[in-house]
């Protein structure tokens, strides 16, 4: 029976970091058992599972997780969407248990990244002064070293200066002051890769990777697995006051990408797909941005966590910078913003990202975050980006 409301019944994310003991099924297991360990359930009572895995797309890590930790014969959904795969790896879930094939799901993001450097872009091959149009590659130009750059420290770093120059007050140093916060909140995370705070002067001081954007400015590429249990409110009711009292509503679950555009030959908008998830699941849940306690978004580098202080309607069109400087986003503000230390400093695990942030939110709304609780939470929001293009925006409200 197809079920209106959705709940998160058991989430866990393993420490993120270096990881060389461990393989991607060691880390989706430990991750995997964790949740359904956390939600008083087992595999026997899962009805699907959705598994992501990007680096490993192709070799299938929802089967290969099934002979870890048993096979039950349902439903397998490998995903891989990018810096997004986590969150549609639970969208997925969700949207099985939404639709009535099963009570409850499994969904699972893992990752193996450590030293990996930065990643993609620069794929361009050399050409001739002289293009002549020539088949589907050469009737579409790529846009790698003509128009900007596909390389991601690049792309983010040409937003958020496209934000300054449109708006104003976007300096080096305010980009440097949004890191200095995410690694200072990471302090009171033991979960997080790198759980140490650093100076301004630091911060600016360091390797410049892609101006404005020096090194701790950019998320930590590292180990990690994250995974939730959903369940439906029907099959919720019949458990357990604990389990009751400990689940999560999933008030907004939506999953975007870009629109039509003219030609589509631009560079990767993270903005309007951003935008146009956030009016959806603020609309779905039936919340305002004023009514969220705590925000996780998608600091892939400092230059993008300003840009989606607007992209979240945190703030009025344009004014992410006097947001900021209000010191709203700050563990001790109005709104919150990566208190796990987001991307930066927690590290960013691409598959297991979207959950990750997920877990962030329940564990306040649980009011189960220790040192760093955002004390009296009740509604949380949880965003992640996939560059080329998707994203995904979960809002998640403590159970009544």
């Amino acid at each position: 029976m197809a079920s209106d409301d959705i709940w998160i019944l058991g989430i866990t994310m393993t420490k993120f970091g270096k990881r060389p003991e461990d393989d991607v099924v060691d880390l989706a297991a430990e991750a995997a058992l964790g949740a359904l360990a956390d939600g008083g359930v087992t595999i026997q009572e899962m009805g699907v599972l959705a598994a992501g895995n990007l680096m490993g797309a192709a070799a299938g890590i929802g089967q290969q997780l099934q002979k870890q930790i048993g096979q039950t014969g349902i439903p397998v959904y490998n995903v891989a969407n990018a810096c997004a795969t986590g969150a549609t790896a639970l969208r997925t879930a969700i949207m099985a248990v939404k639709a009535g094939e099963c009570d409850m799901g499994l969904a699972v993001g893992v990752e193996k990244l450590s030293g990996a450097g930065l990643l993609s872009g620069g794929s361009r091959k050399e050409d001739a002064d002289t293009w002549t149009p020539k088949g589907r590659y050469g009737a579409v130009a790529g846009l790698d070293g003509r128009v900007g750059t596909e390389i991601m420290p690049g792309v983010f770093a040409q937003v958020g200066m496209e934000y300054g120059y449109e708006h104003g007050g976007a300096t080096f140093e305010l980009f440097a002051r949004i890191s200095e916060k995410n690694h200072s909140h990471s302090t009171l995370n033991p979960l997080a890769a790198y759980s140490k705070a650093m100076t301004l002067e630091q911060i600016m001081g360091d390797i410049m990777i892609a101006y404005p954007n020096t090194r701790p400015m950019c998320s930590a590429n590292c180990d990690g697995a994250a995974a939730a249990v959903v369940v439906s409110d029907a099959k919720l009711k019949t458990l357990d006051p604990d389990q009751r009292r400990r689940a999560v509503k999933v008030s907004a679950s939506v999953l975007t990408s870009d629109p039509w555009d003219e030609g589509c030959q631009q560079l990767p908008n993270v903005n309007t797909l951003t935008r146009r998830a956030a009016v959806q699941a603020y609309e779905q849940a039936g919340v305002a941005p004023e009514d969220l306690d705590l925000v996780e978004l998608h600091d892939c580098f400092a230059t993008a966590e300003l840009v989606h202080y607007d992209n979240l309607q945190l703030c009025a069109p344009g004014e992410a910078v006097p947001f900021f400087e209000s010191g709203a986003t700050w563990r001790t503000g109005s709104t919150p913003v990566n208190v796990s230390g987001g991307l930066e400093s927690k590290g960013h695990p691409i598959a297991a990202t979207g959950i990750a942030n997920i877990w962030e939110v329940c564990h306040h709304l649980r009011g189960e975050a220790g040192d760093r609780q955002i004390e009296g939470a009740k509604v949380g929001l949880a965003h992640v980006i996939g560059l080329g293009s998707a994203c995904g925006v979960h809002i998640l409200e403590k159970a009544a």
